[in-house]
């Protein structure tokens, strides 16, 4: 029946699995995560040094775990990108009932490593922060309860949606963990709107919001004491957005120097929450540009090609997962030009951590996997047919 309605383009399916693979992904896009992912290791050869002496490990302890992280990410996209829109809705599912489950367990059994916020389980040689892995099954899953809701005689996805997203934003903000509950909350949105929905229904959404920040900035000293350092008219010196303003002030455009920078040995956070500030104290502007423009071309590329794709479940499920990708990037930028309040948000590919590469690496898996070139045709062939 699809094949009478849209036509259909001829498959080469006696091709080779990884020839194939390669004439259908998006180049642009993995040659840009590949290349943020090269830039995180230089970076960490910075700024994760000056933590490993503090700990008393060896100089290159943390770049070499990021190194490890990193092939595991870059494994994880691969094996991803192979599989069949069905593959990864199933890989999703799977996924996100299992963060789900972890983040029920996070009172139980979660530590915060003085943070503040019970966001890690620990197992001794690693740590795992399960919100980093429910975000792109969060993502896919939701395209798929939307996506059902067109169909007729469909259920009620939209309602099942907004169900879902309640409970987990719920969930993320009694760790507390705000920035990924607005994160999944906006990722929800995108998707939502996307799909249809009415404008009535969007702007009561954010009134919601709005109301909920107002009950957890009187309710939570956490979330208080993080709006109020973002609204005072002086930034204290000695606090790590202080070190980060000045370190992005002293950069210029080409930067002080390789490893001449500073701001490493007093920010703790510098590895992670703020390594822009490093790029930007040691390379300058022009690095900080690099790294936006090539986060730009994973979110305008894989949009561009979603626009191409008449499934809706895959243009759904690719823009949420390209849309979170990139909010998370600015939001964690955001925070270190003082445009935002912190959240304790990595940047993807380029901060240390292991849960948040890998996690990045099966969000840019999926993503590739949505994008492929399918033999469809194109979009306006339908309305070519109809003349």
């Amino acid at each position: 029946m699809t094949e009478m309605v849209y036509g259909s383009m001829p498959s080469r399916t006696s091709e080779p699995v990884l020839p194939r693979w390669w004439r259908t992904i998006d180049k642009w896009t993995l040659t840009a995560v590949l290349m943020l992912f090269g830039i995180g290791l230089l970076l960490g050869l910075a700024a994760s040094v000056p933590l490993a002496e503090r700990n008393g490990l060896p100089s290159f302890y943390y770049v070499q775990r990021q190194a490890v992280f990193g092939v595991l990410a870059l494994g994880a996209i691969f094996a991803v990108s192979l599989m069949s829109p069905a593959m990864v809705r199933r890989l999703a599912i799977i996924g996100f009932g299992l963060s789900f489950l972890a983040l029920l367990a996070l009172p139980f059994v979660g530590t915060d490593f003085g943070k503040g916020a019970v966001r890690w389980i620990s197992l001794g040689f690693v740590s795992l922060q399960p919100s980093e892995f429910l975000k792109p099954g969060f993502m896919v899953v939701i395209a798929w309860l939307m996506a059902s809701a067109q169909d007729l005689n469909g259920p009620p996805g939209r309602l099942m949606s907004f169900g879902l997203v309640l409970t987990v934003v719920l969930l993320l903000a009694f760790q507390p963990d705000f920035g990924q509950a607005m994160l999944v909350l906006f990722g929800w949105g995108v998707i939502y709107f996307v799909s249809g929905a009415p404008m009535i229904l969007i702007i009561s959404v954010l009134a919601l919001t709005g109301v909920g920040g107002v009950t957890a900035y009187n309710t939570s000293e956490h979330f208080a004491r993080r709006i109020d350092g973002f609204l005072a008219s002086d930034v204290d010196p000695r606090s790590q957005m202080g070190y980060a303003t000045s370190a992005i002030q002293e950069g210029g455009f080409f930067g002080v120097g390789v490893g001449e920078g500073q701001v490493k040995w007093t920010l703790p956070d510098a590895h992670t929450d703020f390594i822009i500030a490093v790029a930007a104290e040691e390379y300058g502007l022009i690095l900080v540009l690099v790294i936006i423009s090539l986060y730009a071309t994973v979110v305008v590329r894989s949009l561009f090609r979603l626009t191409r794709e008449r499934d809706p479940f895959m243009r759904l499920a690719g823009t949420g997962l390209a849309c979170v990708f990139g909010v998370q990037a600015m939001i964690n930028m955001g925070v270190a030009v003082r445009l935002l309040p912190a959240k304790g948000m990595t940047l993807p590919f380029v901060s240390y951590g292991g849960s948040s590469v890998i996690a990045a690496g099966i969000t840019v898996g999926m993503l590739l996997a949505m994008t492929r070139a399918r033999p469809q045709g194109e979009m306006s062939d339908i309305f070519k047919r109809g003349r």
